[in-house]
């Protein structure tokens, strides 16, 4: 990065909306003596925020997570865009349904309420903003009828996020590490069929995937020198098995100069190691999530770092790197996962996590998703380009989610926006 822009000619993709103001509410809100909906358990609600259109229409503007078998359920904290939920007017109604969940779409209303963000943004743990759950069919049934639960708001806090642009321009570094398995699924580098064989124009689907990301993401690195790791080869002189060796054999300097230098220490490395096994992801993530805690430390959002692994997918502790994954999303950190080969990669896919999130052998949920896996394959055909950008699709709002979930501010702080900017 060069006066703080970013240098050269690949970018991650701004949108327009990430370089507006964006105020956005945090809410955290729970419920008590919700109505019970199942015929063999609790209710599983949710709630639904609706804000209201020109026309009169109510559009479902944010959906929160289900909390199983509760009718006192305890909701995560969760943000909305204070424009999606009602248009920035502190006085526009605001309508929450309140529904049990069914597996088969049939989710059973169990209460309506209607309120403003005037009435929302006074809420507090001391003085939350409580709003009974109306359902009007059971009332118009039922002359005792009082409620069907109570939605409390313990915090409603608005706040300007800083978006990934102005982290970027405000001096937070992108900080790069490579990981590329080295595990006997491959195929032996010598022969045509294997995925680390370099053809006579000097590629493989690492290269290619090295290259791809790398010449992208390098322009948010100042001084452009990655770290780049192996696992599970022997490695000499003791050909014990390592998940973590760096590919120049330095363990007190693994970095590499650009992209460039990860190439060329990816070549050398590959006939001086024996591919082996098993497959362990943890080693790897743990090891640059170390990294990572110490940069907590300072109290700014000064450095965000990105692993990416390259893999052909046999994974063999899965319950580890699972583990490992929902500690690091605790972290500044994100975690890109390219998939080589034509192996089944469900397992990566269950670790992207898209569905929901990603818990740990224990039944920890991550705090936010940080994994991104993309399928080498199905990029074969296409520009160059289309991988890098697909595979970074979902960085600059991990980096944004992490920032503003620990409230902290580019070193640079940017200059305050003014209403209407």
């Amino acid at each position: 990065m060069k006066n703080g822009k970013p240098a050269g000619k690949g970018k991650i993709t701004i949108t327009a909306e990430e370089v507006k103001d964006n105020r956005v509410v945090i809410f955290e809100v729970e419920a008590r003596k919700l109505d019970k909906k199942d015929l063999f358990g609790k209710s599983d609600p949710y709630l639904e925020f609706h804000k209201q259109t020109s026309e009169g229409n109510w559009l479902m503007v944010h959906r929160t997570e289900v909390i199983k078998n509760n009718l006192n359920p305890v909701w995560r904290p969760f943000k909305i865009s204070l424009n999606s939920l009602c248009y920035g007017d502190m006085d526009k109604t605001i309508k929450v349904e309140c529904y049990d969940y069914d597996s088969d779409g049939s989710h059973d209303l169990i209460g309506i309420f209607q309120t403003t963000m005037s009435k929302l943004k006074e809420a507090s743990r001391h003085s939350p903003a409580e709003f009974e759950c109306i359902n009007e069919k059971k009332r118009q049934k039922k002359k005792s009828y009082k409620n069907s639960g109570i939605v409390s708001f313990k915090n409603c806090e608005i706040i300007t996020e800083c978006t990934f642009l102005d982290y970027i321009m405000g001096g937070c570094q992108l900080n790069f590490t490579v990981g590329i398995d080295f595990t006997g699924s491959n195929g032996d580098p010598r022969s045509p069929d294997s995925l680390h064989y370099i053809s006579p124009n000097g590629v493989n689907e690492y290269l290619t995937a090295i290259w791809s990301v790398g010449m992208v993401i390098q322009d948010y690195d100042a001084d452009k020198m990655f770290p780049a790791l192996g696992f599970g080869a022997q490695i000499p002189p003791s050909w014990q098995v390592s998940h973590e060796f760096p590919l120049n054999f330095n363990s007190s300097n693994p970095f590499c100069s650009g992209i460039q230098g990860i190439v060329d220490a990816y070549r050398a490395c590959l006939p001086q190691v024996r591919l082996y096994g098993p497959t362990n992801f943890s080693p790897i993530i743990n090891h640059m999530a170390r990294f990572a805690a110490a940069a907590t430390q300072q109290k700014t959002a000064s450095q965000y770092f990105v692993l990416l692994i390259i893999t052909d997918g046999v994974i063999t502790d899965l319950d580890e790197t699972r583990s490992a994954i929902v500690n690091a999303a605790k972290l500044p950190m994100s975690i890109i996962i390219v998939g080589v080969g034509g192996a089944d990669f469900s397992a990566m896919e269950f670790l992207d996590s898209d569905s929901g999130a990603l818990r740990s052998r224990t039944g920890e949920a991550a705090v936010r998703d940080i994994v991104q896996f993309v399928p080498f394959r199905q990029f074969q055909n296409a520009p160059k380009e289309a991988l890098a950008q697909s595979v970074l699709a979902e960085v600059p709002q991990q980096v944004v989610s992490y920032f503003s979930m620990y409230k902290l501010q580019p070193p640079n702080k940017p200059a305050a926006k003014q209403d209407g900017s």
